[in-house]
């Protein structure tokens, strides 16, 4: 254990110094725990209501900034439901959902997870998201000043002249003539060539369709009549079968 610390230590050191980060004085009144800068001790808001989702990861953040130091889950257990209100069970999730965003560092040393964030990674991590918002922002204001030309260039020969506006009124009005002739020919649907020839067919399969089943429905009484001696009219009667039940020409 002494030694994963160790090579804990070692890490934050050459990341500190990659990242040029410098830490804070210690504020007077601080503690100083094992692994840890505790931060001034403070009653949090959080504790007279819950905190959302976003509050807490906000809130967990300012831990890693303020500190500038490495943390093992269990510190951080401590440090956040006392000096940022985080409750305890959820200190897991928050810290998880950072590390899947990027925002916070682990490394497994052993058998223990380490965490750390600095205020220089979120720096950068900002600066990139800016490059490409104000990427974004040139593409969209080159694709408007497309598109404003091209407007500016239909409007060219679409003035509103004495003519023009004749040629929309009757424009309108054959529009109108159109939409009545459509409706006048969906009164005659029906004797449409191609829909009587659909309904003549549908026709022809329904009367196959029919045929078929009497033919099995005849099987059937035929069955019953040499397997159990049945009368044919008992056989009808009992099964709502009628006298007249044929084939269908």
């Amino acid at each position: 254990m002494v030694r994963a610390r160790a090579r804990a230590r070692a890490t934050v050191r050459a990341l500190e110094t990659f990242a040029n980060v410098t830490r804070e004085p210690r504020p007077r009144g601080s503690v100083r725990t094992r692994g840890s800068t505790r931060l001034r001790e403070r009653v949090p808001d959080a504790q007279k209501k819950g905190l959302s989702a976003e509050e807490k990861r906000t809130r967990m953040m300012e831990i890693f900034f303020e500190t500038k130091d490495v943390f093992q889950l269990k510190d951080l257990e401590k440090i956040a439901p006392k000096e940022k209100g985080i409750t305890a069970m959820s200190v897991k999730e928050v810290l998880q959902s950072l590390v899947d965003d990027g925002m916070v560092d682990c490394e497994r040393i052993g058998t223990s997870n380490y965490y750390w964030a600095f205020p220089s990674k979120a720096l950068h991590a900002r600066k990139r998201k800016l490059e490409v918002l104000e990427s974004q922002l040139a593409e969209g204001s080159q694709k408007q000043a497309h598109l404003q030309k091209s407007i500016e260039k239909a409007k060219i020969g679409r003035q509103d002249t004495e003519e023009r506006t004749m040629l929309l009124k009757e424009l309108a009005s054959l529009r109108n003539q159109r939409e009545q002739c459509k409706a006048e020919v969906e009164k005659y649907k029906e004797c449409d060539p191609q829909v009587v020839e659909e309904i003549r067919q549908a026709n022809k399969v329904a009367k196959e369709a029919a045929n078929r089943w009497t033919d099995n429905i005849f099987a059937i009484k035929s069955w019953a009549k040499r397997k159990f001696g049945f009368e044919e009219s008992k056989i009808d009667k009992t099964f709502g079968i009628p006298e007249d039940f044929d084939y269908i020409d």
